[in-house]
């Protein structure tokens, strides 16, 4: 284990723990079986698919259902693109379990990370993963424990809005990581009306590529 991925990942988590805590009150509120609303978290663990699978769950189909998470999720091909490069100098074993815990949070830290040793890499990976799976289960499962009890002037449906932009935040460092934060943002706010949410992969998209221009501009500028 390494005592750093806890130092760096808790400042992370704790933004997160809002969010955990909608998914805990939606999960005892939809018509999925709540042992069902548990398991999204153990087998999905990606809150913002958990929270459309729990509550689309009974008003629309399998196939809706489904969709709608693979849609919100796009984005975690970015993230195992971006670390593509990291992941082949790793084992076999860990190119393949890894990406489980490739969540948000993970990405952000990773991302700092690639140029560490491939040990360094996998101990820190492994830890800070770890830690994020297993407080996340807790959270939601204080969440539908304490769901029912907590008061709907607390707001906590802003939770994950607020967490995501604390890591578009964090990951502001340069000037393409702007350009793409400002590019997708407002490609994704004009698409808000759009069906199945498609307006956040025309984000993606849009941001991804005027990040990849941005990044080819300063390139070239710097060999100049």
């Amino acid at each position: 284990m390494d005592r750093r991925a806890f130092r760096e990942g808790f400042p992370l988590f704790v933004p997160a723990i809002p969010f955990g805590l909608v998914i805990g009150v939606a999960a005892m509120t939809s018509q999925m079986p709540a042992a069902g609303g548990w398991l999204t978290s153990v087998v999905i663990f990606g809150g913002a698919s958990q929270l459309a699978t729990v509550t689309l769950a009974g008003t629309a189909s399998i196939w809706a259902v489904m969709l709608a998470a693979l849609v919100i999720n796009s984005r975690h091909l970015m993230y195992s693109a971006a670390l593509s490069s990291t992941f082949s100098r790793q084992p076999r074993w860990f190119a393949v379990l890894g990406p489980f815990v490739l969540i948000d949070q993970v990405f952000a830290l990773m991302a700092t990370k690639t140029h560490l040793e491939p040990t360094e890499f996998r101990r820190y990976y492994i830890t800070v993963g770890l830690f994020f799976y297993l407080t996340w289960i807790l959270v939601v499962s204080v969440g539908m424990m304490l769901g029912p009890v907590i008061p709907v002037s607390w707001r906590l449906d802003v939770a994950p809005a607020l967490m995501f932009t604390g890591l578009v935040v964090l990951a502001i460092d340069r000037s393409p990581a702007l350009v793409a934060a400002i590019v997708g943002g407002s490609v994704a706010y004009l698409g808000i009306n759009l069906p199945e949410r498609l307006g956040i992969v025309a984000g993606a998209v849009a941001g991804v590529a005027a990040g990849g221009v941005a990044e080819m501009i300063a390139m070239r500028r710097g060999e100049r």
